[in-house]
């Protein structure tokens, strides 16, 4: 008989523990998950679009540079087939390796990036030309030097493309 009391109040413990548990979690579930929600009554908050992150503008901060929204918005086309070339401006602790890995992996191109596996450096050739369109760290290495700035890629770019196709124009 002792036996069976004493499952019985194990089992009723255990119940209520996790009883309590799920309680706690949803509570905290809640808190995380809870303030996104409407659930059908109104939140009295704007929508997201009308939400102003900085309501009271800061004293200290002055502004130098204004973009306009024509210039922030315009479309450019970029010509695979002509003499286009993209020249990635790798900036350190941005996600810069990982943007530029996706650049030569992960683009749904008519011929699309050559890289081998083992090797740091992909191939990334126009259609039907042996030439790049990718100046970029995983397509030419650091021709113009370790994180090379913009000042550095402006002057150097031109001469290295230069040189890549003349070697390209001897190769067989």
């Amino acid at each position: 008989m002792r036996r069976a009391g004493r499952s019985m109040v194990e089992r009723t413990s255990k119940f209520l523990l996790i009883v309590a548990g799920s309680v706690c979690f949803m509570l905290i579930l809640y808190q995380y998950v809870g303030p996104g929600l409407s659930l059908g009554a109104p939140s009295g908050r704007a929508p997201a679009e009308e939400l102003d992150l900085f309501p009271t503008p800061d004293p200290h901060y002055v502004k130098k540079y204004y973009f306009p929204v024509r210039a922030l918005e315009r479309a450019l086309a970029f010509d695979m087939k002509g003499e286009d070339v993209i020249v990635f401006l790798h900036i350190q602790k941005t996600g810069g390796t990982t943007f530029g890995r996706h650049l030569v992996q992960n683009v749904r191109l008519e011929v699309p990036c050559d890289c081998r596996p083992g090797q740091k450096k992909c191939t990334c050739y126009r259609p039907n030309r042996r030439e790049t369109w990718l100046f970029s760290r995983f397509s030419t290495g650091w021709s113009c030097g370790l994180h090379a700035d913009w000042t550095e890629l402006t002057s150097c770019v031109p001469g290295v493309l230069d040189k890549r196709e003349s070697a390209a124009l001897k190769a067989p």
